[in-house]
């Protein structure tokens, strides 16, 4: 798991803007926020993750590529 976290750290700019286009990011970040928050206990980030997937996920990629295109990373995980 901490290896799939890593990935997601430390891949490339443009990769993680790929990877936050619609559809696309339901099944990369959101999994990845699910994944971090299990591995570093984090009750809270796994309910983001759960959130990401289900009611929201028509605006949660604009809120992951936006910050991506600012921060370099997504400010909620």
């Amino acid at each position: 798991m901490k290896n799939f976290i890593k990935w997601f750290d430390d891949a490339p700019w443009w990769l993680k803007c790929v990877l936050a286009l619609p559809i696309v990011d339901i099944f990369t970040w959101a999994i990845y926020r699910i994944v971090k928050g299990a591995t570093t206990g984090k009750v809270w980030l796994i309910i983001v993750g759960i959130l990401w997937i289900i009611p929201f996920f028509f605006i949660t990629w604009l809120v992951d590529l936006i910050c991506i295109l600012i921060c370099k990373e997504p400010k909620l995980a």
